[in-house]
């Protein structure tokens, strides 16, 4: 597969992010908008050890932000395929778990510098595909490279283990730990980061030298796919991703529950964490082992804010959080808990940060795009009416208008996509529905505590644990807030939102997930197991 530098030498440093103000930077995003227009409506196969395959039945990938465009028909894999990809996984695996650890990083080491040439045309398909807008495509692109250098470096840094944290020598021996790769495992994105958290996920589990089977989401299997197709370019054998879109129903379950599946990475909702948790769980006839489950699943994440701290920096963090990619996040702060004394002034400010956001296309880089789909869509919908009756409505509260370009005259550039009013309710009961369940959408509530102990115990009043964030001046209560805010990454002063690799390793407590830490250097164990070996002398 031949050699590339090495980039270890030096200190991990996370991708810069765009700078959008900048013109030159602007008119090459619009350049990379235009580019991935061109290619509206194109078909992918799925991608099988070498094979490519096209089917008669298609994911229709559409923009949901303008419901008129196809971004890509992709081919759909049924149980058949499915079970043909399982045994080009297995092949793949008997060659690539050979190969040496170091060799395996320089595939995302390459894979992370084609990005990196690419980083517009990649964000510009999600800004399409996802209906993000230019900072948040931009970010989940920049998250990508980071995953990819990451855990090249950690790859690396496991095969040298004997050497940095060696074992105690028993007398008359020789011994050591080696990291090897599980088998064949299924992976599992998200549509809400269908790049960064697929390519994290999945360049995760073939650095440690797994094969894997691919089922991206259904509203995002476009930009997986050009993934997929990075990865090929960049040294990777075929059959180590094997490319399969699919219903859940149909391969998802049967690939979870297949004797040969050795784990299972996931990143979505609690209902289908816990459903892939109970088929995995059962061990099929000839399975000769206990399946692994990775497993990242939803928040119910808040902000906590006293009265000493900087009001206009947690009102401008609490809307950040809560609207940010329209709170399609998992650790979206859709929850702010806020002290009486500075109640109605915090909630005043979080309205008028609110009533600035403008909702629009996301080629327009308007701060708020479209939800992902229809499902999701009528479901937020359904929860706005429900906060009216939980809650004081402050701002928002129902669909979004948006129209055509100022001077455009022509239908098409009109937006007919599923666009609906960031919104805050305020005077919210910690347990109405509105604070207990996770709404995936741009919806706000706001609940009042008599004092800041009482506002962590609101904000601890969860079955989820993710993220969370605590405003104060006071550095007693700060260190207090650090050992009982209950969830696995917690944040003093800023935003719940925007983890980076490496600094923030990401994953949450209770039914928040398996607490896997994304981004950290613990994330590769999970993908291997540890082998000890003594020889006697």
């Amino acid at each position: 597969m031949g050699s590339s530098p090495d980039p270890v030498s030096g200190p991990f440093v996370n991708e810069p992010f765009t700078d959008f103000s900048l013109e030159e930077n602007r008119v090459a995003m619009e350049a990379a908008i235009a580019r991935a227009k061109a290619s509206l409506g194109a078909e992918y196969p799925l991608r099988i050890g070498a094979e490519r395959i096209y089917t008669a039945e298609k994911i229709v990938s559409v923009n949901p932000g303008r419901l008129g465009e196809v971004v890509g028909r992709v081919s759909k894999a049924d149980r058949e395929l499915a079970e043909r990809a399982m045994q080009a996984a297995l092949a793949g695996f008997e060659t690539w778990k050979r190969v040496p650890a170091r060799e395996r990083a320089a595939v995302l080491f390459r894979a992370a510098a084609l990005l990196r040439e690419r980083k517009h045309d990649f964000s510009a398909a999600m800004l399409l595909e996802s209906g993000k807008n230019y900072a948040e495509a931009d970010a989940d692109t920049a998250e990508a490279i980071d995953f990819l250098e990451f855990y090249a470096r950690e790859m690396i840094r496991l095969s040298r283990i004997n050497e940095t944290m060696p074992l105690t020598q028993a007398p008359g021996e020789t011994g050591e730990l080696r990291y090897i790769p599980l088998g064949v495992g299924v992976v599992i994105p998200p549509w809400n980061f269908p790049l960064a958290i697929c390519a994290g996920m999945t360049s995760a589990a073939v650095v440690s030298g797994n094969a894997v089977l691919l089922k991206p989401a259904s509203a995002t299997p476009v930009i997986a796919h050009k993934f997929a197709e990075l990865m090929e370019e960049a040294g990777l054998p075929p059959g180590v991703i094997n490319y399969v879109p699919g219903s859940g129903a149909e391969i998802g379950d049967y690939l979870t529950s297949h004797p040969k599946t050795r784990f299972v990475s996931f990143t979505g909702s609690k209902e289908v964490g816990l459903h892939i948790s109970r088929l995995a769980a059962e061990a099929a006839p000839r399975q000769i082992w206990i399946k692994r489950l990775v497993a990242e699943m939803g928040g119910k994440d808040g902000i906590v804010v006293d009265e000493t701290a900087d009001l206009d920096a947690a009102a401008q963090a609490i809307v950040a959080s809560a609207f940010g990619f329209q709170g399609q996040k998992c650790s979206a702060g859709s929850r702010a808990i806020v002290v009486e004394p500075v109640y109605d002034e915090i909630a005043a400010k979080v309205v008028a940060l609110t009533k600035r956001l403008a909702v629009g296309l996301p080629e327009r880089n308007c701060a708020i795009g479209p939800v992902i789909d229809e499902a999701s869509y009528r479901r937020i919908l359904a929860y706005i009416e429900l906060g009216k009756e939980e809650g004081r409505l402050l701002a928002g509260g129902g669909p979004a208008e948006v129209g055509r370009a100022e001077g455009s005259r022509t239908e098409a550039d009109s937006c007919d996509g599923y666009y609906i009013q960031p919104t805050v309710f305020a005077d919210v009961d910690g347990k109405a529905r509105l604070m207990q369940e996770e709404i995936f959408g741009p919806v706000l509530a706001i609940g009042k505590a008599k004092d800041w102990r009482e506002a962590i115990a609101l904000y601890n009043d969860t079955e989820f644990g993710l993220t969370g964030s605590f405003f104060s001046s006071d550095e007693g209560r700060i260190e207090e807030a650090l050992e009982t805010m209950h969830c696995g990454n917690l944040y003093v002063n800023r935003k719940c939102t925007g983890a980076l690799v490496g600094a923030h390793p990401f994953g949450g407590f209770n039914l928040s997930g398996t607490d896997s830490k994304a981004g950290g250097h613990d994330y590769l164990l999970l993908f291997t197991q540890a082998k000890a070996i003594a020889v006697k002398k």
